[in-house]
């Protein structure tokens, strides 16, 4: 059985990063948790992170990011320092989960394949119901004035009312 789990969304507007998670885990055919919390500052509170996937392998994942970040003080190269040990080290390759990593300057999107990958219009999304919360954000953004948090909140509502893997138990964690 697949495990789906989690819509994580990040949007940055106005110097300023919020990251949006649903909370929904499903077993098959079957939801097993509505509130998951993938969501969460790290970093002394310096830098917000997502994660779709594993939840150990996510945790993991964070406390191996907070690690590099408290090693280099600097969140691009925390992030790139992570990507090459977690694509390198065979226990961290093993880890199934994609993340999101970012603070108001910077936004990215990490894998076990070696990306770092920073959005080019400050929207990123991983999950089941990514590309649906990837779309309202953009259009939320392109078309509203509406500031960073509550274009998140209000894109993972609209895509969990498309991706039946993704529900509007939704946190929101933003910088500054």
């Amino acid at each position: 059985m697949k495990i789906r789990s989690t819509t994580i969304l990040a949007v940055r507007r106005d110097g300023r990063l919020a990251i949006a998670g649903d909370g929904q885990v499903t077993l098959d055919k079957t939801i097993v948790k509505h509130g998951a919390r993938k969501v969460r500052k790290v970093a002394g509170g310096g830098v917000v992170a997502g994660f779709a996937g594993s939840a150990a392998d996510g945790i993991t994942l964070l406390e191996k990011f907070e690690g590099k970040f408290g090693e280099y003080k600097d969140i691009t190269r925390a992030a790139v320092e992570l990507a090459k040990d977690w694509r390198q080290d065979r226990a961290l390759r093993r880890l199934e989960a994609l993340m999101i990593v970012g603070n108001p300057e910077h936004l990215f999107v990490l894998s076990g394949t070696g990306d770092v990958i920073e959005p080019d219009e400050g929207i990123a999304a991983i999950g089941s119901g990514g590309p649906y919360a990837q779309a309202a954000a953009a259009a939320l953004l392109r078309n509203s004035a509406l500031p960073a948090d509550e274009i998140a909140r209000k894109a993972l509502e609209i895509a969990s009312e498309i991706c039946i893997y993704t529900n509007d138990d939704i946190i929101v964690e933003s910088l500054p």
